[in-house]
């Protein structure tokens, strides 16, 4: 049996992390939630990792979201619906607080709660023939405060509410008007710009990323810079890797950051 969710290991900086149910476009479905947060938990602790890519197995689809197949047995009224809602919420809470940079690599559908996994990630590319949208208006659900939070993170009130009153499913061109998406590019790009920047990623200072990462949650979740945040910047200048850097560019020299 296949995994549902697979683990490619690139390099010693990078791995990929895949939703691996091609036959149903990698449709989400409640051990797929539970095994994807188990991956992140993990991967967040690698203190090698610079980058983690995530993709939709079969170059049809990232997710088109939950499996409406599973409904019936697992949310059919409220008290189901919340009890699957805490391993939804509890991994798209990892993959959003996780402190690698995160790349959402989008071929075809993104749409739900695979809109949602994205949105969470720091960096989405998609390619020209991806569609997006949260159409639920159709289903009479609501998307959760909790899954709300992580699109209202990359959009404007006022777009996510388009999105949810309207429940249109929408291009690729829209999707970057509305601030969905980073960029698009062709359709046999979309790999190949994911791993560009991926590289560009792995080629910083691991440190520099995390600490930015960190930094941008703060502000985002207290709407404010505290001072003991500001002064975690400082940090950088005691590390090898500034030292690394700062050699680097007065002799002109690619740098080769150590984590340090």
């Amino acid at each position: 049996m296949n995994k549902l969710i697979k683990v490619n290991k690139k390099n010693n900086h990078l791995v990929e992390v895949v939703l691996n149910r091609p036959e149903k476009l990698n449709a989400m479905t409640k051990p797929m939630w539970v095994e994807l947060g188990k991956v992140f938990k993990k991967l967040s602790n690698n203190k090698n990792l610079r980058c983690i890519i995530i993709r939709g197995k079969g170059g049809k689809s990232f997710s088109p979201g939950n499996d409406i197949g599973e409904f019936k047995e697992e949310r059919s009224s409220s008290k189901l619906a919340k009890s699957y809602g805490k391993f939804l919420h509890g991994t798209l809470g990892r993959i959003f607080n996780c402190p690698i940079p995160t790349i959402a690599l989008i071929e075809g559908i993104c749409v739900g709660g695979g809109m949602e996994i994205a949105a969470c990630c720091d960096i989405r590319i998609c390619g020209k023939s991806s569609r997006f949208g949260v159409p639920i208006k159709r289903l009479g659900l609501t998307m959760a405060a909790k899954e709300l939070e992580a699109l209202l993170k990359i959009t404007t009130y006022s777009t996510a509410m388009e999105i949810l009153f309207e429940g249109r499913v929408f291009d690729s061109k829209e999707a970057y008007e509305k601030r969905l998406v980073n960029k698009v590019v062709d359709d046999n790009q979309v790999e190949k710009e994911a791993y560009k920047s991926a590289e560009l990623i792995c080629e910083g200072a691991p440190k520099v990323a995390r600490w930015h990462k960190q930094f941008a949650r703060d502000i985002i979740k207290n709407g404010k810079v505290t001072e003991k945040l500001n002064n975690i910047g400082y940090k950088c200048y005691d590390t090898e890797d500034f030292q690394i850097g700062y050699k680097s560019f007065l002799n002109k020299t690619k740098p080769k950051f150590k984590n340090k």
